[in-house]
């Protein structure tokens, strides 16, 4: 496990370390992802819904938030918006893919990365601004930095249809798919821990892909097995520790996301099994 470990933390570490490619080198070939803000709509209360929007060339892909052994998760910046108080990223529900023996989570062809925003100063235009760094994937990965900015000026209520389906498609909450239980077991190994997370929820669809997230970032985590008996999902996965540091885990912080074919699942906090 630990030599896994050391694997994927050497690939995704040889990803975030390479600078992105300057404009010179790309001239050769197209640049695999562009992106835009879709302004969006005003809420009720002052707030907006926008999203950020990235067009991937055919056979090239990104990640999810959690992109498993292969991949880097996005980051963002906003540091440079205006009348900008607070922005919360909301994720569609992504795609599941198998490469090399390994497997990534994300999205192909086009992701519609949906915002809620909320002003400093209701009522006056937000400067959005966005600086996105990212990895995408095809034969080969590259890191891609985005730069995105537009003005969230209009007022109209009506929402955007392609940002609504994006929100439609996000994952159920445990309420709304039926969840009704969720423990988590941890057991020491020898090098790390051990987590067995039991769910009492009905099927999602195909073969269930089930991913573990915790707020800790010196937690890595391998790949999930999971198991389904009827109405329980039986999943476990290590756990290590980045840094060699002695492991925490917060079962009522953990984020538990159970990817079907049918649809998704995102259960908050599991209780202890």
């Amino acid at each position: 496990m630990i030599k896994r470990l050391f694997n994927s933390l050497a690939l995704c570490g040889a990803m975030a370390l390479s600078a992105p490619l300057p404009a010179m080198a790309q001239d050769a070939f197209e640049i695999p992802v562009t992106g835009d803000i879709l302004t969006g709509w005003q809420q009720a209360d002052g707030s907006r819904v926008a999203a950020l929007r990235l067009t991937l060339l055919p056979g090239w892909k990104t990640y999810w938030r959690t992109p498993g052994d292969a991949g880097i998760p996005p980051q963002f910046n906003w540091s440079k918006s205006g009348n900008l108080k607070a922005v919360r990223v909301i994720w569609p529900t992504p795609e599941v893919f198998s490469q090399s023996g390994m497997r990534t989570i994300g999205y192909a062809r086009e992701l519609v990365l949906p915002l809620a925003i909320a002003p400093r100063r209701s009522g006056q235009p937000i400067n959005l601004h966005a600086t996105l760094d990212i990895g995408v994937c095809s034969d080969i990965c590259v890191p891609q930095q985005l730069t995105l900015s537009a003005t969230l000026d209009s007022t109209s209520t009506k929402p955007t249809p392609v940002i609504a389906a994006a929100l439609a498609s996000r994952p159920y909450s445990a309420k709304e798919a039926g969840v009704k239980s969720a423990t988590c077991a941890l057991r020491p190994t020898s090098d790390g821990l051990q987590i067995t997370a039991t769910l009492t929820l009905p099927h999602t669809g195909g073969k269930e892909v089930v991913v573990f997230e915790t707020p800790n970032p010196d937690l890595w985590m391998s790949e999930t097995r999971a198991n389904r008996s009827g109405r329980t999902l039986t999943v476990q996965a290590e756990l290590a520790s980045v840094s060699g540091s002695a492991l925490a885990v917060n079962r009522s912080e953990m984020v538990i996301t159970v990817l079907g074919k049918k649809h998704s699942v995102e259960i908050k906090g599991c209780a202890p099994g």
